[in-house]
């Protein structure tokens, strides 16, 4: 037996669809098996809610009079990406506030989701279309053309957990990770989160409408990072239509601010199979705990769980029992999946089947890094003299050494530099005496472990051709020429 999506969907139009929650739908399965379970059962609800750093908006303001191209763009203080058109901007939730401490993107998003004004300040540099230089005012949802939720990376089908085998305490995106496998954290609903419940991507797919934050969505691609069984959406909503009860900005302290995002999928039962998928329970769903206390990517494994046991409360890390506590609400969860299947029922919620798949099988890579070329790689030797040195010798060992730079210490540190149009000043000016009357005594330096990207951006902010190399007590240890930049990028 076997039922398409058009089927269920004009099920629902007559209002004789069955609709159950994914909490509901494991005793089902169980009582019946997969295949009476498929003939009794058309819709599964699923839910999830947590933070979903990946998440933001596209806004279009409208044109001002006179007009301007948003150059950059503040809204409450929070800086939006603006590269893409004249008044288009992208308000990312983890943007943080110039001004006002923990605050940012997520706020500002759930503030205007509260039907509140925040305030949208731009600047530009001015173009004949559009000469305005800076605007300051305020906006609503009401106000602006199109407010469009984007995410680029939400629903995760599991998530690993953190613990942290460091003596320190730990903050970060997974909260505060106490020292000693103090605690530890997780997220993700489970047996009820969406992906779980269709892991292989049969209804789940490029076009499905979801429930997004109150409001109506569409899965528009594989999220970023997507690597099935850690699998994730890109999903899209009009932020118009969602509800401030569905989303709940935050800050974790000492890693940023963020957006919890409800979402709901309704999973249609087309066979068997999707009746068994959907049967899936905690005690079958896999994940690893990682050690946050070892600051690498590629994190330690602990030891790998099961979400059952994560939601019990306790693990066992070394054979001590630790104290578990989620990231998400499996409260809003519920919610969630209990309204959607409410909507679905009621006939105010229609099924889309996916235009196209997304992947089952992902590898998520690792940054590409090249190596970091640092000073002391391409220094050379320096040659020093003191403030009492006359200007005479100095310019004699300019000659001898074939060298225009020279660093000036006292007392084995740095105290100055002179280089060979300092010289040349001083002769054609007559000037006579010691080098510190010509010396700079303000000297930009760099250190031998910094990147020569940083030391060639010191010289071009600066306008100077050189660099003494110092330790941390500025004691010369050699010295880097825009002429050995140059020898470097060459090969």
């Amino acid at each position: 037996m076997a039922k398409t999506v058009e089927e269920i969907n004009q099920k629902i139009r007559e209002g004789n669809v069955v609709v159950v929650t994914a909490a509901e739908m494991k005793d089902i399965v169980e009582e019946l098996g997969p295949e009476k379970a498929a003939k009794e059962v058309d819709v599964v609800t699923t839910g999830t809610f947590g933070a979903m750093c990946s998440s933001g908006a596209f806004f279009n303001f409208g044109h001002a009079d006179p007009p301007i191209k948003m150059q950059r763009v503040w809204m409450n203080d929070v800086e939006a990406y603006t590269g893409i058109a004249a008044v288009d901007a992208y308000l990312g939730v983890t943007q943080l506030s110039e001004s006002v401490e923990e605050y940012g993107g997520s706020h500002v998003i759930e503030e205007l989701v509260k039907g509140r004004e925040v305030e949208l300040k731009a600047t530009a540099y001015g173009t004949d279309c559009y000469p305005r230089k800076e605007i300051v005012t305020e906006v609503s949802l009401e106000d602006v053309n199109q407010a469009v939720m984007v995410n680029p990376r939400n629903a995760y089908q599991r998530y690993n957990a953190a613990t942290n085998s460091s003596n320190k305490l730990l903050r970060t995106y997974m909260g505060t990770l106490l020292p000693n496998f103090g605690n530890v954290t997780f997220a993700g609903t489970g047996e009820i989160s969406p992906l779980n419940n269709d892991p292989e991507y049969r209804t789940i797919g490029i076009g499905t409408r979801i429930f997004l934050c109150g409001a109506k969505g569409y899965v528009i691609g594989e999220g970023t990072q997507h690597a099935p069984p850690y699998g994730t959406l890109m999903v899209k909503g009009n932020l118009k239509e969602m509800k401030p009860e569905y989303m709940k900005a935050a800050y974790f302290p000492g890693y940023g601010a963020t957006l919890f995002v409800g979402i709901g999928i309704p999973i249609p039962i087309l066979d068997a199979e999707m009746a068994k998928f959907t049967a899936v329970r905690n005690s079958e769903i896999e994940t690893k705990i990682l050690d946050f206390g070892v600051a690498r990517r590629d994190r330690p494994v602990v030891r790998k769980v099961t979400y059952e046991e994560l939601i019990s409360g306790r693990v066992e890390i070394n054979g001590e029992e630790v104290r578990v506590s989620p990231l998400s609400s499996f409260y809003m969860a519920e919610k969630i999946m209990k309204e959607l299947k409410r909507q679905i029922e009621r006939g105010e919620f229609l099924l889309t089947a996916p235009v196209d798949r997304i992947p089952t099988k992902e590898v998520f890579k690792p940054m590409r890094q090249r190596e970091v070329k640092v000073v002391k790689s391409v220094m050379v030797e320096a040659y020093t003299i003191s403030p009492e040195t006359a200007i005479e010798e100095a310019a004699r060992i300019m000659m001898d050494k074939s060298i225009n730079h020279i660093p000036v210490v006292e007392e084995g540190r740095l105290v100055g530099i002179i280089t060979s149009w300092d010289i040349a000043k001083a002769v054609a000016r007559n000037r006579k005496g010691a080098v510190k009357s010509i010396m700079t005594r303000n000297v930009i330096y760099t250190h031998p472990d910094e990147p020569v990207e940083v030391a060639a951006r010191k010289m071009e902010q600066n306008n100077i051709s050189a660099l003494p190399v110092v330790d941390s007590r500025k004691r010369v240890l050699g010295i880097v020429t825009s002429e050995d930049l140059s020898k470097l990028i060459a090969r």
